[in-house]
């Protein structure tokens, strides 16, 4: 089960007798039924979790870590917030989201705000309606509170846009969030919202769910209306939320599903019962589940991912699923040949603009034409442009190919029995940003329309969040849901960043000071000392380090190692003085095994010298954990 968090602790346990608005709210990893029940108890209000919000953005997306994840905030938000406060009074909650505040990626279309894909070209465009979900949002009591920042039109895995620019991964912010709804899930990680929606045209809400150690799902064909959302291809996209627990997920999923009739893709749901996801959470869920894991998807693998996916999947195991390797000969031709957003999106984006009054431009040559867009989108516009007709043969080729993979994937579910599919969501780390992003596995769920959930696996031994996809069978959306439920009451595998804590009275705490002393075995004496300074939003460790009582001729070397004890011999990870420096100063960039060292415990200042080359003294660096102990 999750430990206690510090928003039930800590922001809301002030005296019965100090005034609500009096005291600070600290929303950090707070959950949609936490911060509900602090509502429904009079504790906080609406207004003040906007506020609290608010004040974990100012400090961390464009100082501290500088995560720039949001594209605007919605100016209404307070407001909104207030007349849901004065309706809680008056008849009571309206439900799960009344209150709670949410972040939408900036191609959900508002009415209210620019909708613009990231695009400095729409910057300034507003469509006439709420998208079909931002309907459901409104109607649920939720407030929206900005927009979050994409790939540029959605068509990329790393979150940067001319309108956005880049957005950083609060895990390590030198790295890619994942895309193309990295500015959500990096929202969502950092608790700058209690949820958040994505889109997912191929790993758009799952990629950036597993770089942020999220829950997120690609839904169903069907399950989630698409009406009023920026196309990228209308045949492969969807929406969704993303969110940091099961629970949360079920809550959001309940508001925004049924059927739409301005999306007749939703039209199989009059058929047949719409999913009820939070009902469906079970802690058993995994007792008697089938799970094959999808053994095409572990080739040309980071190891240390796939090490963390085998721990997650024998944790399943433990719960009592049946666990099976399953391989799908020539997995690669199958799924050849069986992509057709470049064939959709000119056409999806002339229909999309035609609908808003007043659009600044028509399609995706009067887009070219203005220069404003990313110069790194510019051959993927071409590509676009390119597409002659609709319903060109190869399209249709590509449709069939699709329908071919999923009669072939659910024949493969129903003959092994199984459950689900598993395997890691991206195969590689979190790309250093300006390099691209590989290791993807999205296809198989982006090309039959099958629902694929993305699950917090762990991490990697530098500290980098991992992600476990499940794909099932046609609307059993809700089954996937109920077994990380499951999964997740083992022990909850997501750990918040270190670079966006929680607030010390609305602040961004500072930087942790850290004072070491290098002493030989054999001497009470120090014979170093050293004063760090630890920045977790940058991952910098600045040092100014020096030797007592010895002549700089007589130094060797000052350095920081890594070892798990004082006898036992660790590694160099950072010179800090070489020969004849008998101090030194400056500012390391920590890698994350050297971040993950330090909150370990396992980094020591050491000094060699003439007399004694192979050590003369070392002391360990300590510092005490920000946030709450998990």
């Amino acid at each position: 089960m999750r430990a206690p968090l510090v928003v039930t602790a800590l922001a809301f346990a002030a005296a019965p007798s100090a005034s609500p608005q009096a005291r600070p709210v600290e929303v950090y990893e707070a959950t949609i039924t936490e911060l509900q029940a602090a509502m429904h108890a009079g504790r906080v209000t609406s207004v003040q979790l906007v506020e609290a919000y608010l004040r974990r953005i100012e400090a961390y997306d464009h100082q501290g870590p500088a995560l720039n994840a949001l594209i605007r905030l919605n100016p209404r938000a307070r407001a909104e917030a207030a007349a849901l406060d004065a309706e809680r009074r008056e008849r009571g909650s309206r439900g799960p989201l009344h209150g709670i505040p949410v972040i939408l990626k900036d191609n959900y279309d508002t009415a209210d705000l620019p909708t613009t894909g990231g695009l400095l070209a729409l910057a300034g465009l507003t469509p006439p309606r709420d998208a079909f979900v931002v309907g459901r949002l409104r109607e649920a009591g939720a407030v929206i509170l900005g927009k979050a920042n994409l790939h540029e039109l959605a068509a990329g895995i790393t979150t940067v846009s001319s309108l956005g620019g880049q957005t950083r991964n609060p895990y390590d912010p030198r790295r890619c969030p994942g895309g193309s709804s990295g500015g959500t899930g990096a929202a969502v990680a950092a608790s700058f919202a209690a949820v958040g929606w994505g889109t997912d045209t191929c790993g758009s809400i799952r990629i950036p769910a597993a770089y942020g150690s999220l829950f997120g799902l690609r839904p169903s064909e069907g399950l989630v209306s698409r009406a009023g959302i920026l196309p990228l291809s209308h045949t492969q996209d969807t929406g969704g939320p993303l969110a940091r627990t099961a629970m949360d997920l079920a809550i959001a999923m309940d508001v925004t599903v049924g059927p739409d009739s301005a999306d007749p893709v939703t039209s199989a749901l009059r058929t047949r019962p719409v999913p009820r996801f939070a009902d469906s959470l079970r802690a058993d869920a995994l007792a008697g589940a089938r799970v094959g894991v999808l053994t095409n998807y572990f080739q040309d693998s980071d190891p240390d991912v796939i090490a963390v996916v085998r721990a997650a999947l024998a944790d399943m195991k433990r719960r009592g699923a049946e666990i099976v390797d399953v391989t799908i000969p020539a997995f690669d031709s199958l799924m050849a040949r069986s992509r057709a957003v470049d064939y959709e999106t000119k056409f999806d984006l002339v229909d999309y603009l035609a609908r808003v009054p007043e659009a600044p431009v028509k399609g995706v040559g009067d887009i070219m034409a203005t220069g404003l867009h990313l110069s790194a989108l510019g051959a993927r516009l071409r590509r676009i442009d390119s597409a002659g007709v609709r319903d060109s043969e190869a399209y249709r080729a590509a449709l069939a190919k699709r329908s071919l993979i999923r009669n072939r994937i659910v024949a493969l579910l129903d003959s092994l029995r199984l459950d689900a599919l598993a395997y890691p969501t991206m195969r590689r780390r979190p790309a250093l940003i300006g390099e691209p992003q590989p290791g993807g596995t999205c296809e198989l769920s982006a090309h039959t329309g099958l629902p694929a959930l993305s699950l917090p696996a762990g991490f990697t031994a530098d500290g980098l969040p991992v992600g476990l996809e499940l794909l099932g069978r046609p609307f059993a959306d809700a089954r996937l849901l109920a077994m990380a439920y499951s999964f997740e009451q083992a022990g909850a595998r997501r750990r918040p960043p270190l670079t966006t804590p929680a607030l010390v009275g609305g602040k961004a705490p500072g930087p942790i000071a850290i004072e070491v002393s290098a002493r030989s075995a054999d001497g009470p004496r120090p014979a170093a000392t050293g004063r760090f300074t630890f920045d977790p939003a940058r991952l910098e460790l600045a040092y100014d380090v020096r030797t007592l009582g010895l002549q700089p001729d007589r130094v060797l070397a000052i350095v920081l190692q890594r070892a798990a004890s004082d006898s036992v011999a660790g590694s160099v990870v950072q010179r800090l003085a070489g020969p004849g420096l008998g101090s030194a100063r400056g500012t390391l960039a920590l890698p994350g095994t050297e971040v993950q060292a330090l909150i370990g415990g396992e980094l020591w200042l050491a000094l060699f010298t003439v007399d004694r080359p192979l050590g003369a003294a070392r002391g360990r660096l300590v510092w005490k954990r920000i946030g709450p102990v998990r």
